[in-house]
């Protein structure tokens, strides 16, 4: 008996006590709260330097701002937390836009020259995912190709011009024009897409299948994943979410331009890694990559009202998605 008591005592005197953990690993477990109260710390403080900032013609400008990139970055997420990345969204969201333009301007129904190219964005995206999930390619490498590739095809339609398309349907330009309950329909199109995308993400067997991808591709394969398969449909859903991206572009300012996604797919990337997401794969949310684009989007907005270049703008963009990135590295430093 006393042994057993001896013995006990032994056992819980070498147990190790739990580690406190630090304020900075404390944050890390809170991303999206702490993401929130940056916005809105960020957003009193450009109130104070500019009265016309919180009024709610400029809020809805802002949103509009992050509408394209807050589509993008469900997609971007889902690529993100499977392990990989898609650098070819912004020359897709181009490429579909001027697509549905061009067919629109040759006399075709705009409703079937959006479905056309977002069937053109479909197919791109199963032709990146194959190439990724089947023949193994990095998914930098086929990304980036595929950039070059789908953004010369843009530049092929329109002679490297933007289109001016008129005679489309209201129909059609109600969804980048109109509004719903003095909203932009715009905005709401985005939340619906990041509210359904944020509930699959969380709840669905297929999303868990990309979180253990990206945890471990491999024990993944040998847990009976189709590995190859859920990344052929990650980079279909990339690339369809982009395209719809362009479409919707289109319909708000009648334009078809072949540089309209330029940069998008590094501001969607910083977006997805403010909100959370891990270039290393297995973590994100479809909620934070939302935060991560207002935020982003609230920086960009701040520098219109500060009378700062345009052309600082990707400067910045770059700062933000260096410092989200070694945010990034950071966390995973405090969890090992």
């Amino acid at each position: 008996m006393n042994e057993q008591i001896s013995k006990a005592s032994v056992g819980q005197a070498v147990e190790p006590a739990p580690r406190k953990k630090s304020a900075f690993a404390r944050l890390t477990q809170v991303r999206e709260l702490t993401i929130a109260l940056v916005i809105i710390l960020l957003m009193v403080i450009l109130s104070l330097v500019s009265p016309t900032f919180l009024t709610a013609d400029n809020l809805i400008t802002t949103f509009l701002g992050i509408v394209m990139m807050g589509i993008i970055s469900v997609g971007m997420t889902i690529a993100l937390v499977s392990g990989g990345f898609d650098l070819s969204v912004g020359s897709v969201m181009s490429m579909s836009g001027v697509l549905a333009g061009m067919l629109a301007l040759n006399g075709m129904n705009i409703w079937l020259a959006a479905l056309i190219a977002m069937i053109a964005s479909l197919l791109s995206g199963a032709l990146t995912g194959w190439f990724i999930g089947k023949v193994k390619i990095n998914p930098f490498i086929m990304t980036l190709g595929m950039q070059g590739v789908i953004q010369g095809v843009a530049y092929v339609i329109t002679q490297g011009a933007p289109l001016s398309v008129t005679g489309m349907a209201p129909s059609f330009l109600f969804l980048g024009q109109g509004t719903l309950f003095g909203i932009p329909t715009l905005i709401w199109i985005m939340l619906v897409i990041v509210l359904i995308g944020d509930y699959l993400m969380r709840h669905a067997v297929a999303a868990r299948k990309v979180y253990y991808i990206g945890s471990n591709e491999n024990a993944a394969f040998l847990s009976g994943i189709a590995v190859s398969q859920v990344k052929t449909w990650i980079y279909i859903m990339t690339a369809l979410l982009a395209g719809l991206a362009g479409v919707l572009t289109l319909s708000r300012f009648s334009v078809a331009a072949p540089t309209a996604g330029v940069g998008m797919e590094l501001q969607a990337i910083a977006a997805c890694i403010i909100g959370g997401a891990s270039l290393t794969g297995g973590e994100g949310t479809v909620l934070g990559a939302l935060l991560g684009s207002i935020l982003v989007g609230t920086v960009n907005d701040a520098l219109v009202l500060l009378n700062v270049s345009v052309y600082w703008q990707s400067l910045v963009t770059g700062l933000v998605l260096i410092g989200a990135v070694t945010f990034d590295v950071l966390t995973h430093w405090q969890k090992a």
